[in-house]
């Protein structure tokens, strides 16, 4: 059985690079994620049994999902009142790129795959917030397609189509890289 301690730490920085993603801000992100770590624990947390626990992670991403969305309306009302601020931090580097283990390559071919993984996290960064989403929940989380329309309140349905357009848009821009 995982303690809600347990299953916190398994998801934080899958979390936060959700949350980085969909803000473009390394502060605004870790806020969201310990926001949406606190409402877990202060709705769910006396869950102990082991059925119950396994309902934490689509809760989690649900929670998540919203808090992501509020802060982007919070956004569209400041921008509308007053002036635009920053979205991205400048000293802001690859977080993959930082914390993924070295692979052995030889110089051009490491070059090739820095240059890549870039193109593919701005591919994904440059998707529509819902498709984005949807991507992210089914690709680097696993979540079935029922877990991530109850993550983010919509039909499963929808989540098909939202992870279906983004996995030809990412297609394309890694197609278009190779050649």
């Amino acid at each position: 059985m995982q303690t809600l301690d347990q299953f916190l730490a398994a998801v934080e920085r899958k979390a936060f690079r959700m949350a980085q993603l969909a803000v473009k801000n390394e502060a605004d992100a870790l806020d969201i994620v310990q926001d949406s770590m606190i409402k877990l624990a202060q709705s769910y947390g006396h869950w102990q049994g082991t059925e119950q626990s396994q309902q934490w992670r689509a809760l989690f991403y649900r929670i998540l999902q919203n808090s992501i969305l509020d802060f982007h309306r919070s956004q569209s009302r400041w921008r509308r009142w007053f002036t635009p601020q920053p979205t991205t931090s400048e000293d802001d580097d690859n977080w993959l790129e930082q914390h993924s283990q070295a692979i052995e390559f030889g110089p051009d071919e490491y070059l090739q795959q820095q240059h890549l993984g870039k193109r593919a996290l701005a591919a994904i960064e440059a998707l529509p917030l819902k498709q984005q989403q949807c991507f992210l929940l089914r690709s680097w989380e696993g979540l079935s397609v029922e877990e991530t329309a109850a993550a983010l309140n919509i039909s499963p349905g929808s989540i098909k189509t939202h992870y279906f357009r983004a996995l030809k848009k990412l297609q394309q821009v890694l197609h278009e890289e190779a050649e």
